[in-house]
């Protein structure tokens, strides 16, 4: 098991926060600090997945389209959809 150094640090929250996380704390059976890291990661892994989506979503922005396969899609569409 990988043992990383922790350091301390001064974060300011307000009263109501801090009951919060408190209750949640007690709840889960751990500490504030480890509910502190918990929140600071999830918010840092979201921020990834929203990075490497927007990744994915530029690389299919910036294939040129073919207009021929654009046109055969739109008429297979027209040809094929219900017509609710």
């Amino acid at each position: 098991m990988l043992t990383m150094a922790l350091r301390e640090i001064a974060v300011v929250l307000d009263d109501q926060l801090i009951e919060k996380i408190d209750a949640l704390a007690k709840e889960l059976g751990v500490d504030r600090s480890e509910i502190m890291r918990r929140g600071v990661g999830a918010i840092l892994d979201a921020d990834a997945l929203r990075k490497a989506d927007r990744k994915l979503q530029d690389s299919y922005l910036s294939i040129t389209q073919d207009e021929a396969i654009i046109e055969a899609a739109a008429r297979f569409a027209r040809e094929n959809s219900p017509l609710w």
